[in-house]
């Protein structure tokens, strides 16, 4: 390779990064816009004044307002995904591991107000946006695969329920997780309580996974 090669390869380099330094500014800041505004507010103009960029240089990276949204969500999927991956609960002592993802969810939810937000925008929209991504499946499927590798040692070792589904018993961790995180503010003045506070997440938290392992342990029996 001449000298002339390796600078070319080298431009090439510089070049390939701050491209995708660019994109994932634009993506950044996109997050924060329609999690402020949602996915019709959230205008290609506010997210390029944001990242300090150009409306062009969206539409050059993502193609569409629409696009930039689903790269989004990708985004927000992704980064809980792997996540999660990093406390890789150890399926050999099921209700040791059931407690740790329970925890990593209501955890996550919360501490990432945003994840809870996008997720409200793209209910309103019945998940037109997300259902087009290709990529839907791919982290729901990561998240069940790991209670069902817990669920399935916790049955094998007597402790578990066998006609559990791990889908339901996802759904049950999620839900406790994403409603309480996305009504805090409501349910604090319906209750009469504030809902945010450490000694109020701790006893949910107490109280979900009490819920939880009460349902999937093998004395337990469905009620219907």
């Amino acid at each position: 390779m001449t000298q002339s090669d390796k600078k070319a390869v080298r431009g090439t380099g510089v070049r390939e990064a701050a491209a995708q330094a660019g994109r994932e500014n634009i993506l950044r800041a996109a997050t924060k816009v329609f999690a402020r505004y949602g996915y019709d507010g959230g205008s290609v103009e506010k997210i390029s004044k944001l990242a300090k960029s150009h409306d062009r240089m969206i539409y050059y990276y993502f193609g569409s307002k629409e696009n930039l949204f689903i790269a989004v969500l990708e985004g927000i999927y992704q980064r809980m995904d792997e996540a999660e991956a990093k406390v890789a609960p150890d399926a050999s002592t099921p209700v040791a591991a059931l407690k740790t993802v329970i925890r990593f969810k209501l955890d996550y939810y919360r501490r990432n107000p945003d994840f809870v937000t996008l997720l409200n925008t793209e209910n309103l929209h019945k998940g037109r946006h997300v259902s087009k991504s290709g990529r839907q499946g791919e982290y729901s499927s990561h998240a069940v695969d790991i209670i069902a590798k817990i669920l399935a040692s916790g049955v094998e070792q007597g402790l578990f329920r066998p006609d559990l589904k791990a889908r339901d018993v996802f759904l049950l961790i999620a839900s406790a997780a994403y409603f309480y995180t996305s009504n805090r503010y409501t349910l604090s003045a319906f209750l009469g309580e504030e809902l945010d506070t450490p000694e109020a997440v701790q006893n949910w938290e107490a109280f979900v996974t009490d819920s939880v392992l009460r349902t999937v342990r093998a004395d337990a029996r469905p009620a219907i």
